[in-house]
């Protein structure tokens, strides 16, 4: 990653140019979750690139954010996004953007032969998620706990009902 101040700066960060794979990798259901966001050290809004295979979720499953918008942007591949509680499917391939306003339920999955898709959100303080999947052991539709384990590589998600583990995010594994 390369840094310049610059001379007509009115922030005290530099910008910053970096190749994707520098980003860090997090722990995600999908192959990768680079955070490009956290990398350049944006302030107010998120910007990920998920790298999936077929039926791979992103990013947590079925979830949506109070206070937050989000755009889905496919560089390659396509991403299958059930959208609303009524589950009305829109699939966006290369070149297409799909926006979620807050407050709208949403679950993204890669599509045959998986994809390459930039995620946009703001505002980034606002990004807390309300999941609402279905648990496997208790049949509730909830929301999900979770810990962090092996230094932020792995995030661990609990159902908020019963307890049990529902999904294990590791970084860089898919």
């Amino acid at each position: 990653m390369s840094d310049d101040t610059g001379s007509d700066t009115q922030d005290e960060r530099p910008y910053r140019h970096l190749h994707v794979e520098e980003a860090p990798d997090a722990p995600s259901l999908t192959d990768h979750k680079y955070e490009l966001d956290e990398a350049v050290d944006a302030r107010e809004f998120g910007f990920n690139l998920y790298v999936a295979g077929e039926g791979q979720r992103l990013p947590w499953g079925r979830h949506h954010h109070p206070d937050h918008e989000e755009a889905f942007y496919v560089l390659e591949g396509a991403l299958a996004v059930e959208m609303g509680r009524a589950g009305e499917t829109v699939r966006i391939g290369p070149d297409e953007a799909l926006f979620v306003p807050p407050g709208t339920t949403n679950r993204a999955v890669a599509a045959e032969d998986g994809t390459r898709v930039v995620a946009v959100g703001a505002p980034k303080a606002s990004d807390g998620a309300v999941i609402e999947e279905r648990c496997g052991a208790c049949g509730e539709a909830t929301g999900r706990d979770y810990e962090v384990e092996e230094d932020g590589d792995v995030y661990v998600l609990y159902c908020a009902a019963c307890g049990a583990e529902a999904d294990r995010l590791v970084a860089g594994s898919g």
